[in-house]
């Protein structure tokens, strides 16, 4: 989901959606929580999330029932080569977000009912220890039921489905100049309840 924080659609020059926006990351850029990231350019960029993942899928999933659907919650980088994003227009969303390594997510799934007893979670991202982003899972634009009912609406979800459900503001190419990472770098993801994910940039 792009854009489903009111911040980050600010910083990307964007107005709050009136409807989701979407992209597909494709399967095969998907990796476990503490690989290594290769740096396929000098602009590739953080977005740390929080990721649903279906377990019971189906169409015209309604919000009331969409818990019912959602086998748990891990964190989730949504790692961004701006270069390849914006190569033409329209801009490549997909390809840029799908370079090997660039969906790794973990390191534990956690149950809705466990994750939705905490007051309101924290989602956040580290470079080298700098946090960079850091903001409320209740800032989000469209909540997870939300994203289901709109997304079954339209396509049907299958059992393992992920569903990466935006980043908050502090992404690098929101920033003046903007900041991307280098070599050497370790870029930590965090959520409350769903512990810690690091990748260290090669």
């Amino acid at each position: 989901m792009g854009l489903n924080y009111v911040d980050h659609a600010a910083e990307s020059g964007f107005q709050v959606p009136e409807y989701p926006i979407v992209f597909t990351k494709f399967a095969s850029s998907i990796v476990g929580p503490f690989s290594e990231l290769t740096l396929t350019s000098g602009t590739v960029d953080w977005e740390v999330e929080l990721v649903a993942i279906v377990g019971v899928g189906g169409r015209n999933i309604s919000a009331e029932d969409a818990w019912q659907h959602i086998a748990g919650l891990a964190i989730g980088q949504d790692y961004s080569d701006r270069d390849a994003q914006f190569r033409g227009q329209p801009a490549q969303f997909s390809l840029g977000k799908s370079f090997a390594g660039f969906g790794p997510i973990g390191p534990v799934l956690v149950s809705p009912e466990e994750f939705l007893a905490q007051s309101d979670p924290v989602i956040e991202c580290l470079i080298d220890g700098e946090r960079v982003q850091s903001a409320t899972v209740s800032d989000m634009v469209f909540p997870i039921p939300d994203l289901v009912e709109k997304l079954s609406a339209i396509v049907e979800l299958r059992p393992g489905d992920v569903i990466f459900t935006g980043t908050p503001p502090g992404v690098g190419f929101g920033q003046t100049p903007p900041r991307y990472l280098r070599q050497g770098q370790v870029v930590t993801s965090r959520i409350s309840g769903l512990g810690v994910m690091e990748q260290r940039c090669v």
